[in-house]
């Protein structure tokens, strides 16, 4: 018996990776290099953002160094499975403001032979767990996390401070809302 080459392998092999990180942690521009490095490959790609997000664009994904890439905006993680059937690679930011079917949709699209890049903030404003992030995690092949530069002390930062009031779990905002904050610096809110 002789071992497999590399025409042996399946061609169709889809897979799933996760960018997760606190804010201003570099997660939808390390999602814009993985998608234009498709792009230069020759690859077809669909890129997609929650309606909610309109920060910097309301047709772009958009990081905070504004480097942007076009996308289709999107009020449900169903409506991905129905526009991503033609590409070979399929992004979507800002995981967290989908609805919990994005995993299933994450896993059919890989099942059908797509790698599917996803970013997302994989804790909230209190620290605690930002679904669907934690469940698309545990179905990954690859899983990358951004760390950003605490604003406090210096030191890797993972959280994300609110420095704004409000008590609702999704509040979109940029500098003028969120901090990146360290372990140590983290300040979790009052309940």
């Amino acid at each position: 018996m002789t071992a497999p080459t590399l025409h042996d392998s399946p061609k169709n092999s889809g897979w799933i990776e996760v960018i997760v990180g606190c804010m201003f942690s570099g997660k939808t521009e390390e999602l814009i290099r993985r998608i234009r490095r498709a792009q230069i490959a020759r690859q077809k790609v669909a890129i997609f953002k929650p309606k909610i997000d309109t920060r910097y664009s309301n047709d772009h994904i958009v990081s905070h160094s504004e480097a942007k890439l076009l996308s289709s905006v999107v009020d449900s993680s169903e409506e991905i499975l129905e526009k991503a059937q033609d590409a070979q690679v399929v992004g979507i930011d800002e995981g967290q403001f989908f609805d919990a079917r994005l995993v299933e949709v994450a896993e059919e699209l890989a099942n059908q032979g797509k790698r599917v890049i996803i970013a997302g903030l994989d804790q909230d404003y209190r620290g605690k767990p930002f679904d669907p992030m934690p469940q698309l995690l545990a179905v990954a092949e690859y899983i990358t996390k951004t760390l950003a530069i605490c604003v406090v002390c210096g030191n890797p930062a993972d959280r994300t401070q609110r420095i704004t009031g409000g008590s609702e779990r999704v509040q979109v905002g940029a500098k003028e809302s969120y901090e990146a904050r360290c372990r140590s610096c983290f300040v979790p809110p009052q309940a």
